[in-house]
């Protein structure tokens, strides 16, 4: 057993009996029954037979309460198998959602390669892209463009320490602060709504739900759908139309980020699930976990759902004119360049049809090698995309 130090002694005296109750109500543990001044505990570890572990919880502020919280603490740090110190912290978190990723990476337990830990963490955070966009607007191809709401979330995405496992990385997302958040303490009963296939239910808004909460809620139900999508998918051979169940979370965007998620070697990786005690939910959430099959599925519901829905409308794309297409009719345009809704920028070569009134700005900007700006709607091209319905071209002076 690892022993509390005296700083950390000092620290679990100021925490109130509630934070600590709270902690272990987000855990699983449950308070049995009440006995003179304190409440027992008891956790049940999930498909281990023999009694549960049980805790005595200090209710009242008595003389010895320090002492009696570092009890708790250090058999936290048995069952958790991690320091006093990091369970003391996380007790003094606010109420957040956490979000558990583990990796299956060759190698040492505890370890994972770099460029595993690079996609993975990229592909967690357009995840939660994916979902806050959801939460805010369902649709089944999202746009580049993200409003604010959207950024702010995945900048108030917070990375703790890692947890035992082959490899995890866990995230949580904070909820409002007050008594419950402003939420009803009676809790959500289900993630899902009546409407979604195969036993998924698509969720629906809550009432007085915080944004933060719904985010969570969006991510969970997106990523189960994803799940069944390319279970679908490998059952029947074909891809099946999946945008019934974008109002559950489920985009192309969110597919893209598990495929991301999984790296180029494709490896295994499970996604679960905890939900803030302050705002506690019914429906269990079991761990969703992602093979390297369904990897591949994944891919092919996003290409899918791109093809067939992805038209994005006002988009605006910075370049140079590389090539100019005269055996089409409409006259296109190949342009080098970047677009300005997107986070990231990255240069890609984007065909563009051109009406009458371009075609010789384009020829002009191409000739003397001129930048231009070009605004009009984009659509799925092979692996690429094409601009058409041009509203907008100016060729910018040297």
């Amino acid at each position: 057993m690892t022993a509390i130090t005296d700083a950390e002694f000092e620290e679990a005296a100021a925490l109130a009996p509630e934070v600590v109750r709270r902690y272990l109500s987000g855990k699983g543990w449950n308070a049995e029954r009440d006995l003179s001044g304190a409440e027992l505990w008891e956790w049940r570890p999930p498909h281990e037979p023999g009694p549960p572990y049980e805790l005595l919880v200090p209710v009242t502020r008595r003389r010895d309460y320090a002492g009696r919280v570092a009890d708790i603490l250090e058999a936290l740090a048995v069952v958790e198998a991690r320091r006093p110190g990091d369970i003391l912290r996380e007790m003094r978190l606010p109420p957040v959602d956490w979000q558990f990723l583990r990796l299956v990476p060759p190698g040492p337990s505890g370890t994972a390669p770099l460029l595993d830990l690079v996609s993975a963490l990229s592909g967690l955070k357009d995840l939660h892209t994916a979902a806050a966009s959801s939460a805010h607007q369902p649709q089944a191809v999202q746009p580049g463009q993200k409003p604010q709401v959207v950024k702010d979330h995945v900048a108030a995405v917070r990375l703790d320490q890692t947890r035992v496992g082959s490899y995890v990385i866990a995230a949580h997302t904070p909820l409002p602060e007050g008594p419950y958040g402003g939420y009803d303490r009676t809790g959500q009963r289900s993630l899902f709504d009546e409407a979604a296939p195969a036993g998924r239910r698509p969720l629906h808004p809550q009432p007085s739900e915080p944004f933060a909460r719904r985010i969570s809620r969006m991510l969970y139900a997106g990523v189960a759908c994803a799940h069944a999508a390319a279970e679908a998918t490998l059952a029947d051979d074909s891809v099946p139309h999946a945008e019934h169940m974008s109002g559950a979370g489920l985009s192309a965007n969110l597919c893209e980020a598990l495929v991301r998620i999984a790296g180029e070697e494709r490896r295994d990786f499970s996604l679960s699930f905890a939900w803030s005690s302050e705002m506690p939910m019914e429906q269990p959430s079991p761990p969703v976990g992602i093979s390297h099959r369904h990897v591949g599925a994944l891919d092919a519901v996003a290409k899918d759902l791109r093809e067939r829905l992805g038209r994005e409308e006002g988009a605006v794309l910075n370049g140079v004119v590389t090539k100019l297409h005269r055996d089409v009719n409409p006259r296109e345009a190949t342009i080098y360049g970047s677009f300005l809704h997107e986070d990231t920028p990255r240069q890609r070569r984007v065909r563009v049809e051109l009406r009458a009134e371009d075609i010789d700005r384009a020829a002009d900007a191409w000739r003397a090698g001129l930048e231009v700006v070009v605004a009009g709607d984009l659509e799925p091209r092979g692996t690429g995309v094409r601009m058409r319905r041009v509203t907008r071209f100016v060729v910018r002076p040297d």
